[in-house]
């Protein structure tokens, strides 16, 4: 299962410096609005000591990390949703992503660029808010005039997404959030999936903040303001310095130790951006373990051992038998599959299995 999240916010605020670190590329990151026109794309693994641990114990030919996908998307600016700053194309290229991660400028910096004049986080994030708004507004108009001419012809699936429909525009147009909206049941559930809007998208808040900031414990004023909002719009922020991050993503191996002491960060700020990115979509990751391979795969919490081996191939989903599975912490204490057998920790689990976090599976199938 592909994790994909969209990087936005408005221009200059270390988007695409971060996205360079992330991705260890080079894209453009110039001092000046739309520096980045089209979307660029980067797939990043899921930083998990877990593999290297179970790799000492299968020695296989490959490890295989889960990934996460990530977009640099162009900033956007006040009046996105009415085309201003090229905002119709890059609002559907946010359209095409699973969550969204939103980086706000939390420092003080006269030789950049600051697209409203100053810097105040809170307006920034409701100015992207807003605009995210506006474009669902938009959309949700235009489902219900075609929705609605369905539903008079007594269409039942067509009245139940006018109804829900409804309830959106009432919502949205007091200025909150689609994600915010109570769903009564997963046929709802769909048809919400099915409207592809914008701010159903769970965010992710990046307070970039400069080189002296990051070293220090406590936040600034920026950063809580930041912090305290996204705690108020039941969304999560973090803390990270994009352009120190970008120095440590080139750096060899053996140099990052030193530079993340040097700064007193216990580890690269990437790390905390890509589990959090991976847990906003509250997914989990199982492996499979073998000589050729010890491979982590990602799968929604709460999936079934038959989803969870869909994810491999569509015919192990579908010639589902049973599952054999372990824990990883049981494997890395005992040393071998064969003692685990031998302790009887090694199960036989059925199509109701619900997967847990860092379950070694072992599927048997037949087609």
């Amino acid at each position: 299962m592909a994790l994909q999240c969209g990087i936005v916010g408005l221009p200059n605020v270390g988007k695409s410096t971060l996205f360079n670190a992330l991705t260890e590329s080079s894209i453009p990151a110039e001092n000046y609005p739309f520096c980045t026109i089209e979307p660029h794309m980067g797939i990043v693994e899921l930083p998990d000591g877990r593999l290297n641990e179970l790799g000492k114990i299968y020695n296989p030919e490959k490890i295989l990390p889960a990934t996460v996908e990530f977009t640099d998307i162009a900033g956007l600016v006040r009046g996105a949703s009415k085309g201003e700053g090229l905002g119709n194309q890059f609002l559907g290229q946010i359209r095409q992503t699973a969550a969204i991660i939103h980086v706000v400028r939390c420092f003080d910096d006269d030789n950049v660029t600051h697209v409203e004049g100053s810097v105040n986080p809170i307006r920034d994030a409701e100015t992207i808010e807003t605009e995210l708004l506006l474009a669902d507004l938009d959309t949700l108009e235009k489902r219900h005039r075609k929705t609605d001419k369905t539903a008079r012809s007594g269409d039942k699936i067509a009245i139940k997404e006018l109804n829900l429909i409804n309830r959106l525009l009432a919502h949205c147009n007091e200025g909150h959030r689609a994600r915010t909206l109570p769903i009564h049941d997963e046929e709802e559930k769909t048809i919400l999936k099915s409207l592809f809007l914008l701010s159903s998208k769970p965010i992710l808040y990046i307070a970039n903040v400069d080189e002296a900031e990051i070293m220090q414990d406590e936040r600034n004023k920026h950063v809580q303001a930041l912090f305290d909002f996204a705690a108020k719009e039941g969304n999560s922020a973090i803390r990270i310095c994009a352009s120190i991050e970008q120095e440590i993503a080139v750096l060899p191996e053996e140099e990052k130790e030193l530079f993340l002491a040097e700064y007193n960060l216990p580890e690269p700020g990437l790390h905390k951006v890509i589990h959090a990115s991976f847990s906003l979509l509250g997914l989990q990751t199982y492996f499979t373990c073998g000589e050729k391979e010890v491979r982590a795969w990602t799968v929604p919490v709460g999936a079934t051992a038959p989803k969870a081996a869909g994810e491999i191939h569509s015919d192990f989903e579908r010639g589902f038998i049973k599952a054999e599975i372990f824990h990883y912490k049981d494997v890395l204490e005992y040393g071998s599959e064969k003692a685990l057998t031998e302790l009887g920790l090694i199960r036989q689990e059925g199509k109701q299995y619900i997967v847990k976090d860092g379950d070694c599976i072992f599927f048997k199938f037949n087609v």
